[in-house]
């Protein structure tokens, strides 16, 4: 996507992705406040806004969860496919702070068996 996009807009190799008003660098605070006023504009509540940092942990949690495709299957990648995309070395931080399972999609999965 990032890609697509300088292609569309190029400003130069140096560019910044998310430039201020003036095509410069912005500053990461003033980026923090976009962000912000993006969450409030979606209709988010001010006591439910998300950092920046919060993308990082909904990224690791959406690609191992998993998406479910068009024909009902559910494409992810594993613990330790996001943990190198993180840029961790092992993947324990990965899975102590990064990863909130999604256990709904084994309720029921064992009610065939007759146990």
């Amino acid at each position: 996507m990032i890609n697509r996009l300088r292609e569309e807009v190029y400003l130069g190799e140096d560019s910044p992705l998310i430039p201020n008003e003036k095509g410069d660098f912005i500053k990461p605070i003033n980026l923090l406040r976009r962000f912000y006023r993006l969450q409030t504009a979606a209709g988010i509540p001010e006591e439910e806004l998300k950092g920046l940092h919060a993308l990082r942990h909904t990224f690791a949690t959406t690609l191992i969860n998993g998406i479910k495709q068009p024909d009902g299957t559910i494409k992810s990648l594993t613990v330790k496919q996001v943990a190198d995309l993180l840029g961790h070395t092992t993947t324990e931080i990965t899975e102590l702070y990064y990863v909130k399972k999604d256990n709904t999609k084994l309720e029921g999965l064992t009610n065939a068996f007759n146990l």
